[in-house]
C-alpha cells in the first residue's frame, strides 16, 4: 500500500514524486523506460527546457539543482524576439528586473538523471522501471488499484498520471480532450555557429513558423545553440532529409546571419504539434499533471514550467490535506488543485495559439499591427518589465516552493 502512485517518471512525475516522498508519504513511481542513466557528456541531448527562475527554485529547494549544474545548465541573460518579415523587435535583459539570469537552458535528460537519482536515495520512494499501466480501478477517495501489465497490483490513496501527451492512466481513466493539430512540427536540432551566443536566447517569427535559438554553453564554449523551429510539416519534413551544408546555409538564411556562419549539427528530429487539454485534470483518487493535462505550443518554452507548476501546487495541496488529517484523494483537495491549475493552463493555450496564428499570418494588415506592437512594446519599460518577469515563471497563484 502506497500513499501516492504516480505513472511516469519523466521531469514532472519525478519532480512531483521526490516532494511528496520528502513531505513523508510513501510514493510509487511506475515507467515504462529502463531507468538507465540518459544523459551524457559527450553529446547534447536536442530535447532541452528553458527554466524559469521559479521552477529553478523549486529543484533547488529539491536538493537537485546542484546536481544537475554539475552536469550541464546554460544561463540566459537577455531575450530578444524580432519579425522576420518587419522591422519590429523587442528585446529584454535581466538587468531590467534587477535578477543576476532571466532563465536556464537545460538537457531534459540532466534534469531526469539528477531526479531519479535523489529518488533512489530516498527511504519513502519506490521506482518500478520497465512496466506499464494496464488496468485502473479508482472510484473513490479511499484507495485506489492500479494493474500493472507485470501482474502486480499498487494500491494508493491517489494515483496521479504524469505519463505525457499520450498518458495511458487518462484514458484508463476515460478523461477525454479537447485537441487539434497544429499543422506544424518541431524541429529540433544543436548547432554550432561563427560567433557567440552572448548568453541570449533569441527567437525570430518566420512565416513557416517561429524558430528559436537557445543558447548552450559546452565545456565553457558559447558558440553552440539548441534550436526549435516550430514549421510548416512540409517544409519540416523537407528540411529534416536535406543533408548538413544545405540545412545549415537554410538556417543561416532564416535567421539572418546573426550568429554569423553555422558550422555543424547534430541530432535533427521532427515532432509533430498536438495542442491537447484534458477536459477535467481530476476525478475520485485520481489528478492529472504536465503533458498528460495539456500540451502547448513550444512557442514560449512553457510547457515542462506548467507541468512544475501542476506538480508543485499539487503536492503543496496534498501535503497540507495531509496535515490535516484528510484523505489525500478527497475530493475537495483535488478540486482545489484543479481550480489553481486548469486556469491559468488555459489561458497560456490561448495565449499561445493566439500568438502562433497571429506571427504566421502574411496578411499586410496583421504584419504592420504586429511590428508596431514589437516597436512600442520595445519602448515601454513597464511593459518590457511585466516581460521579463513572465520569463521568470512569477505568475499566477504560485506554490509556495517556488516563490523568492
Amino acid at each position: 500500500m502506497f500513499d501516492v502512485v504516480i505513472v511516469g517518471a519523466g521531469m514532472v512525475g519525478s519532480a512531483l514524486g521526490l516532494e511528496l516522498a520528502r513531505g513523508g508519504l510513501r510514493v510509487a513511481l511506475v515507467d515504462a523506460g529502463s531507468g538507465e542513466a540518459a544523459w551524457s557528456s559527450d553529446t547534447v541531448d536536442n530535447r532541452v527546457s528553458a527554466i524559469t527562475e521559479a521552477s529553478r527554485l523549486w529543484l533547488k529547494r529539491l536538493g537537485v539543482w546542484d546536481a544537475i549544474a554539475s552536469r550541464r545548465i546554460s544561463g540566459y541573460e537577455h531575450m530578444t524576439v524580432w519579425d522576420g518579415e518587419g522591422t519590429g523587435e523587442l528585446g529584454f535583459h535581466a538587468d531590467d528586473i534587477s535578477v543576476d539570469t532571466l532563465g536556464h537552458i537545460v538537457e531534459n535528460s540532466a534534469i531526469t538523471d539528477a531526479l531519479h537519482d535523489a529518488l533512489r536515495d530516498c527511504d519513502e520512494a519506490t521506482l518500478l522501471f520497465g512496466c506499464r499501466a494496464e488496468a485502473l480501478v479508482c472510484d473513490d477517495a479511499a484507495a485506489g488499484i492500479l494493474h500493472l501489465d507485470d501482474g502486480r497490483q499498487l494500491t494508493a490513496g491517489l494515483i496521479v498520471g504524469a505519463d505525457g501527451a499520450r498518458s495511458r492512466l487518462r484514458a484508463l481513466a476515460g478523461i477525454e480532450t479537447r485537441e487539434y493539430a497544429t499543422g506544424q512540427v518541431a524541429l529540433v536540432a544543436t548547432v554550432t555557429h561563427e560567433r557567440s551566443h552572448d548568453a541570449t536566447a533569441r527567437q525570430v517569427f518566420l512565416p513557416t513558423g517561429p524558430l528559436a535559438f537557445l543558447p548552450l554553453s559546452v565545456s565553457g564554449n558559447t558558440h553552440s545553440s539548441s534550436i526549435v523551429w516550430s514549421c510548416d510539416e512540409a517544409f519540416g519534413h523537407v528540411q529534416n532529409e536535406r543533408n548538413d551544408d544545405d540545412f545549415l546555409r537554410e538556417l543561416s538564411v532564416a535567421f539572418e546571419h546573426r550568429l554569423g556562419s553555422f558550422h555543424t549539427v547534430q541530432s535533427r528530429a521532427c515532432f509533430p504539434l498536438v495542442q491537447r487539454h484534458a477536459m477535467r485534470y481530476t476525478q475520485a483518487g485520481l489528478a492529472l499533471v504536465g503533458d498528460a493535462a495539456h500540451n502547448i505550443h513550444p512557442l514560449a518554452g512553457q510547457g515542462v514550467n506548467l507541468g512544475f507548476l501542476d506538480a508543485a501546487v499539487l503536492a503543496e495541496e496534498v501535503l497540507q490535506a495531509r496535515k490535516r488529517g484528510i484523505a489525500m484523494g478527497d475530493a475537495r483537495i483535488l478540486a482545489r488543485y484543479s481550480r489553481r491549475r486548469r486556469g491559468d493552463n488555459q489561458q497560456m493555450l490561448w495565449m499561445m495559439d493566439a500568438f502562433r496564428r497571429g506571427f504566421g499570418s502574411r496578411l499586410t494588415p496583421v504584419r504592420l499591427l504586429r511590428n508596431l506592437g514589437l516597436q512600442g512594446v520595445n519602448r515601454m519599460a513597464p511593459i518590457k518589465q511585466f516581460f521579463a518577469r513572465q520569463a521568470l515563471g512569477r505568475r499566477g497563484d504560485l506554490p509556495r516552493v517556488m516563490k523568492p
